[in-house]
């Protein structure tokens, strides 16, 4: 049975085992917790021996690669450790974290300056002139690379399968849920009848009812969402067919997807919400969008002019 040390019996035991170097991580930088003073690394070495033979294997894993960690997906680490998703998950869990996204991100700690949690190019001293041209210098190479990943023959392929269905269904959750309401309001506007759903339980009961007539498009940064991978898998069990938006890499959510759309966003590894990555799945979904519009030429132009009309009465 693995062993699980909750947080605060942990901390406990690194007080009594050395009570000044405790006392100094307590006090810390301003604005440190004592809770967050001991790394990610240093808890792992601690609970390491008395973890089961795998969870060990993928410590010594983290252990030894925890800068390549960092910019691995779940499914990466799993394939390099030989174990499962759901193993590499426990031993997350069982240092105190919630997930691999939090495991990451407590390794960024560790490694990498704090200020790259805000954005890997920049440095407390930046001038306002030097954010705005690193941010947007950022966001052009994002765009630059997901053109480099997309392939076109995935995006010929999604764009038949939306062609094909009576209906689609778009999911997102957290940073994703704004790009999959614009995704439906683009797609309404050239006439594909489209739902958006962004609840998660909404999500997995629509993605449940679906069937072969429908085809799905979730949009996930990390491909690891909990929500969305319920709800693509859901779909997919029920006979849908299923486009994924995600980062480039193995990442779970692709088991279930028919069709994978890549982006290529450089900040997974440090942010929990994304900044570029939106900006290249907009792009993605713009590219999709006006492919099937070009596929449906005279009905796309009708509709549009048709809703352009409707929403005319909106403005002054």
């Amino acid at each position: 049975m693995a062993l699980r040390w909750p947080r605060s019996c942990w901390l406990n035991r690194m007080h009594e085992k050395d009570h000044m170097a405790s006392s100094t991580r307590r006090r810390g930088p301003a604005g440190t917790s004592p809770e967050a003073a001991p790394g990610i690394l240093t808890r792992l070495k601690v609970l390491r021996d008395g973890l089961p033979p795998t969870s060990q294997r993928i410590a010594d894993y983290i252990l030894a690669h925890p800068g390549d960690v960092i910019h691995m997906t779940v499914t990466e680490v799993a394939e390099a450790t030989d174990a499962s998703e759901g193993s590499v998950i426990r031993v997350c869990q069982q240092v105190g974290g919630s997930g691999f996204q939090n495991l990451k991100i407590a390794l960024a700690r560790d490694l990498v300056e704090p200020v790259q949690f805000i954005h890997e190019d920049l440095q407390p001293e930046d001038s306002v002139a030097s954010v705005m041209e690193k941010i947007f210098r950022s966001n052009i190479q994002a765009l630059t690379d997901t053109l480099r990943v997309l392939d076109v023959e995935a995006l010929q392929r999604a764009v038949q399968l939306i062609l094909r269905a009576e209906r689609v269904e778009l999911y997102g959750v957290g940073s994703a849920a704004p790009i999959a309401v614009d995704a439906h309001y683009r797609m309404l506007r050239i006439g594909i009848p489209c739902a958006v759903v962004v609840d998660s339980h909404v999500q997995a009961v629509s993605a449940s009812l679906t069937g072969s007539a429908v085809t799905t498009i979730t949009i996930s940064h990390s491909g690891s969402t909990q929500e969305t991978l319920a709800a693509t898998r859901l779909a997919r069990e029920a006979g849908a067919r299923t486009i994924v938006i995600t980062n480039y890499g193995k990442s779970p959510i692709q088991a279930y997807a028919e069709v994978v759309l890549y982006t290529a966003a450089r900040e997974t590894q440090f942010r929990t919400e994304a900044m570029t990555s939106r900006i290249a799945e907009l792009c993605v979904v713009d590219t999709l969008n006006a492919c099937i519009a070009l596929a449906t030429y005279e009905r796309s132009v009708e509709t549009i002019a048709r809703t352009f009309e409707v929403l005319s009465s909106k403005r002054f």
